[in-house]
């Protein structure tokens, strides 16, 4: 496992779409145990490949409600709403308050290619979404009602 470099806002590579996972091979579980190590060290609630330069569709997310890893997500539902603060591990020194839905409905498959379903709610859901925005070249910034600069 290795930590890799988390790329910051103008870099071009988080403006674009990533493609599906067809490959569930050594290399794909080396990228997700990579993010894994790099989203601990950075201390976040979650990651997405094409934060580490890679246009996969995959994310991790590491909260209080646990651990979780999704390949080729698809949120297929969503209820309720919450208007909450969010950060960026790629948009450093800003914060912002983004409107999200409250509970999420996701299809997705493991390292294996093992197809899943999961429903979260509350900060988990917000953490799904704001990964599976990444995946779609779009940042939190984008979609923030208002933003203020931080102390990093």
């Amino acid at each position: 496992m290795a930590i890799r470099n988390i790329i910051q806002i103008g870099d071009e590579t988080l403006r674009k779409k990533s493609f599906p996972v067809t490959d569930f091979g050594e290399k794909t579980r080396a990228l997700i145990d990579d993010m894994k190590e790099t989203l601990k060290k950075a201390e976040g609630a979650g990651l997405a490949a094409p934060q580490v330069g890679v246009l996969r569709r995959i994310f991790i997310v590491d909260v209080e409600d646990g651990y979780y890893e999704c390949v080729n997500p698809v949120i297929t539902e969503m209820k309720g709403k919450q208007v909450g603060e969010e950060a960026c591990l790629s948009v450093r020194g800003r914060q912002g308050v983004v409107e999200r839905p409250m509970k999420i409905t996701v299809t997705a498959q493991d390292r294996f290619g093992k197809p899943f379903k999961v429903k979260v709610s509350g900060f988990t859901a917000r953490a799904f979404c704001h990964e599976y925005d990444h995946l779609d070249g779009i940042l939190y910034v984008d979609k923030a009602k208002s933003l203020e600069e931080t102390r990093d």
